[in-house]
């Protein structure tokens, strides 16, 4: 292939002091058998004492015969993509970008080993520091010119691209390789993360499976740091009047060479170390959902569509399915703020789910968990919205009742009824936390409303919806109906609690299993946001639970008890599940970093110009 050399200058080489011949000498006597300059040239080029003036020399050479730079010189090739050009003078970056350009045009079978050394150096590098006799492996995290050399990187790859068209094809593998370790540091994980999104800038092709990776890696964090393990190491930290690291000797303890440089102040850092990694990635992640959606302040409707489009695929494919993760469906959460058609379009998506026949029930009961959770929680969604996805939700149980009533499974069964008993969960926790907006205005008008649903003969049918919902949920409902007057539901409650909880026949065959509190294996998931520093963004947006005279819950025995805690902003407590968190199926059934004021890039949007 013939090389257009048209845009580089070739400068003159510059005498440096070396042993053995040119690259072209040392090349024709390596074809012939003699490998000894060819030895001593990998060497000189490995030298870590290397001068500019050397590295550009050499780079001029092997410019000139890059033809001849074959498979066979793999090695070779290597050695020299690995000089240390990123911390060089401007002569020398050039130069290697001269080097690169050529390289991957006139041989293309070089074009992996180029991504993957580029992409090596997305994360902070290894140094040795010696103490007395003792090596010390520690991150550079401290390193003031990384902003720079991950510009030159980013600059190395989009020259890459446009020579190759086939670039996009080759990188995702190996970002995919190159994602560090989980246990790897806060730091490490971030700049990384901050590159990967950088990358999907400006080779948007990639962007839906870069959002995939980092997704799928941040699943793996969340269903590691489970709800509970975060407050009882918060807890457990203020009791102790100390905020140091907390203990975790599972296997997602940080790299014992590897400190928290530029660590965020102890109180916003998290103590539990997994948590604290998350929450590092969804401070990076919901800037760059900020930032791609709007431009000098004013959101962009093409560009927040697209990313809209992306991050639902995301969600079908991997959030969706993970049961029980607490914090990366946020990321779809804060998208749908943006907007009010967003949060309708992504209700429209869940609502599809829940009826859609053709989908495991399993992901029927998980979009109806969402559908609920989102209609309770989202503070920016009107009263007409919470109306219109009732007035979906609300016929479609009638319906399904209608089709039970006179048919041989009108009985209490979760495995046979799942999506039924989500939705109707949904429908109870909706009206909870959204009746009294309901009802404010127009007293009159809304009770019509409520009574106009017809709850009286979703909790009276056959398929006995309050057995299977979650206690706290079944017990606030009843509060809130009794108190006005639209259905009395203590009389199903104190009867199902003197009969056996339903039998559950298990998906994977064998012996059925008795469930206890929660036999639709549900969760909420927007139950209140754990991470401190990306929590700060949800504050404005999120409906907290709020106490008033409707949560005095009676039991069927008569006691009046409050169904909150003291500091608890979810009248759940203590009801959902405390077991391990799952990846996987449902079970049967920018600011960017607040802690850091250096920058790791500059690219060509806001969210790459923030501080780091």
């Amino acid at each position: 292939m013939e090389v257009d050399n048209r845009e580089f200058v070739h400068t003159p080489s510059m005498k440096t002091v070396r042993f053995g011949g040119n690259v072209q000498s040392t090349l024709a006597k390596f074809k012939q058998g003699d490998t000894s300059d060819y030895e001593l040239l990998k060497h000189q080029l490995s030298d870590p004492d290397i001068k500019d003036a050397q590295i550009i020399n050499w780079l001029q050479e092997f410019r000139t015969c890059i033809t001849q730079l074959s498979k066979e010189h793999e090695q070779l090739i290597c050695v020299v993509l690995r000089l240390p050009w990123l911390g060089r003078s401007q002569a020398v970056v050039e130069e290697y970008l001269m080097f690169l350009s050529n390289l991957v045009s006139a041989q293309t079978v070089y074009l992996r080993t180029c991504l993957k050394i580029l992409v090596t150096n997305f994360t902070p590098k290894r140094v040795k520091i010696q103490e007395g006799d003792v090596d010390i492996s520690d991150s550079d995290d401290d390193d003031d010119s990384l902003p720079r050399n991950f510009d030159r990187c980013h600059q190395a790859l989009q020259m890459i691209a446009r020579y190759v068209p086939s670039t996009s094809r080759f990188l995702m593998p190996i970002l995919t390789e190159n994602f560090p370790f989980v246990q790897k540091s806060p730091r490490s994980l971030e700049c990384y993360v901050h590159n990967l999104l950088r990358i999907s800038i400006y080779l948007p092709v990639l962007r839906r499976d870069i959002l995939e990776l980092l997704i799928s890696k941040m699943l793996t964090l969340d269903a590691n740091a489970p709800r509970n393990e975060i407050e009882e190491a918060e807890e457990s930290a203020e009791q102790q009047g100390q905020s140091g690291e907390s203990q975790d000797n599972g296997i997602f303890d940080m790299d014992e060479d590897e400190e928290m440089v530029s660590a965020p102040s102890l109180s916003t850092a998290m103590v539990h170390p997994v948590a604290e990694r998350l929450d590092t990635l969804m401070v990076v992640l919901l800037a760059y959902i900020k930032d791609m959606c709007h431009v000098n302040g004013t959101l962009e409707l093409e560009q927040t569509k697209a990313l809209y489009r992306d991050l639902l695929s995301v969600f079908d494919k991997l959030i969706l399915p993970t049961h029980a993760s607490c914090h990366v469906q946020y990321t779809v959460f804060y998208l749908c703020s943006f907007r009010l058609g967003l949060a309708e379009a992504f209700l429209e998506h869940l609502w599809k789910l829940l009826q859609s026949l053709s989908q495991p029930s399993v992901l029927r009961q998980a979009a109806a968990g969402y559908m609920g959770s989102f209609l309770a929680r989202a503070k920016f969604l009107p009263v007409i919205t919470v109306k219109a996805c009732l007035d979906l939700l609300v016929p479609w149980l009638h319906l399904y009742i209608d089709g039970q009533d006179s048919g041989s499974r009108a009985f209490c069964d979760v495995d046979i009824h799942g999506p039924f008993y989500a939705a109707c969960q949904a429908v109870f926790y909706t009206l909870i936390f959204r009746h009294r907006a309901i009802l404010d205005g127009n007293m009159k008008k809304g009770l019509a409303y409520l009574q106009s649903l017809n709850l009286e003969r979703i909790v009276m049918c056959q398929l006995n919806p309050l057995k299977v919902c979650l206690p706290a949920v079944t017990n606030m409902f009843a509060a809130i109906t009794r108190k006005y007057q639209l259905v009395f539901c203590y009389t199903i409650i104190e009867r199902n609690a003197r009969t056996v909880l339903p039998i559950v026949r298990s998906s994977k065959g064998g012996d059925s299993v008795s469930t206890n509190t929660n036999p639709l294996d549900s969760f909420f998931p927007f139950d209140p946001y754990l991470l401190k520093r990306s929590g700060k963004i949800f504050e404005p947006i999120y409906q907290a639970w709020e106490e008033s005279s409707d949560c005095m819950v009676q039991s069927p025995k008569k006691d009046v008890r409050k169904a909150s805690t003291e500091d608890e902003d979810d009248f759940l407590q203590g009801e959902t599940p405390k077991g391990e968190t799952i990846l996987g199926m449902t079970p049967s059934s920018y600011d960017s970093n607040l802690h850091s004021p250096r920058s790791v890039g500059s690219p060509p949007v806001a969210f790459l110009q923030r501080p780091f």
